[in-house]
């Protein structure tokens, strides 16, 4: 029989992403991060190799990738526009914690189940801030999928991607309503 937790669903069935620009300090600080991350890190792991990691990013660290998104938006020939919107998103940051998909060698566990665990983790850690009363949100944007700036700006290896940004902070604003999927649209039931 089953032992259900309805307020564990009540929030599941609830959850709301809240915009990374309304988000503002107080931020999770040190200790008061750490159930966050752990909370995050009881995603599922075939063959618990933890293929992915945290990078916590605070103060100096977001206004040198705030400047590093100029640069490399310039090298690139993005838009003043495009440069602009991904400027903000480190520059009036209060915390961001990078997921890095880090895969390890494994002849059982192939690369994609191991991509697939960096993106349950990204969003448990967004569950988990939000479970714990901050606003969260889970964004990358061109810069994470350029490789020199994830070399130059949060020094990863060659096989590692940035999974999820995802900004932590207090909400100042509601977050805005927006249509769900059609759940029995998008469902197949296989009997025999």
């Amino acid at each position: 029989m089953p032992n259900p937790n309805p307020a564990a669903m009540e929030f599941l069935l609830t959850r709301r992403s809240r915009p990374a620009k309304t988000l503002t300090t107080p931020i999770p600080a040190g200790a008061a991060l750490m159930p966050i991350l752990t909370a995050a890190a009881r995603s599922p792991d075939h063959g618990k190799l933890e293929p992915w990691r945290f990078i916590v990013l605070e103060g100096a660290a977001l206004d040198r990738l705030a400047d590093l998104v100029d640069s490399r938006g310039a090298a690139l020939g993005k838009s003043p526009d495009d440069i602009e919107k991904a400027r903000r998103a480190y520059a009036e940051a209060g915390l961001i914690v990078a997921v890095i998909s880090s895969p390890k060698p494994s002849e059982k566990i192939p690369e994609i189940e191991q991509t697939y665990s960096a993106g349950a983790v990204c969003l448990a850690l967004l569950n988990a801030a939000q479970a714990s009363g901050w606003g969260a949100n889970w964004l990358t944007g061109w810069p994470v999928h350029d490789a020199v700036f994830r070399a130059a700006g949060l020094n990863l290896a060659a096989n590692e991607t940035v999974a999820g940004m995802i900004h932590i902070g207090t909400e100042t604003t509601p977050p805005p309503e927006r249509p769900r999927p059609d759940i029995a649209a998008l469902t197949t039931w296989i009997a025999g």
